[in-house]
């Protein structure tokens, strides 16, 4: 098995809402069969899918669902940038769990819920920094 991650998808309880969280970020969907949203990104996509189906497809009830312990990182090319970004998704609905402000291992971060609670990290690390076209490699380019 290749190291990559195709999809995410997440369990929605009102897709259509939660498209337009993603969309005040700015980014745009790709058209898709009838009951998913999706917006590609760089190397992957993001699949909005209702819960109660992904729990279906899954074999579990949706209730058993939660969120589970994961987050979902956007790395950004500058210190910050990682305020701008937790303001447009703050602005758009999200709400802020963490400011913006340096770690320990010499980065910069916050998080952010959208409004289902789903959890993202915005990231400035200065040793990986982005590819030409936005790419993330641990070590960088």
């Amino acid at each position: 098995m290749e190291q990559r991650i195709s999809l995410i998808t997440l369990g929605a309880r009102d897709p259509q809402a939660l498209a337009g969280f993603y969309e005040a970020l700015g980014w745009r969907r790709v058209e898709t069969p009838e009951g998913i949203i999706a917006f590609d990104l760089i190397g992957q996509a993001l699949a909005l899918y209702p819960l109660e189906k992904l729990a279906e497809d899954i074999g579990k009830d949706a209730a058993e669902m939660g969120y589970g312990a994961a987050t979902y990182a956007y790395n950004v090319a500058g210190k910050a940038e990682v305020a701008e970004v937790l303001k447009l998704a703050e602005d758009a609905g999200g709400k802020i769990l963490r400011a913006a402000s340096d770690v320990f291992w010499g980065g910069h971060i916050g998080y952010f819920t959208d409004p289902e609670g789903h959890v993202w990290e915005v990231a400035y690390n200065p040793f990986s920094t982005l590819g030409p076209n936005g790419e993330f490699h641990w070590n960088g380019y």
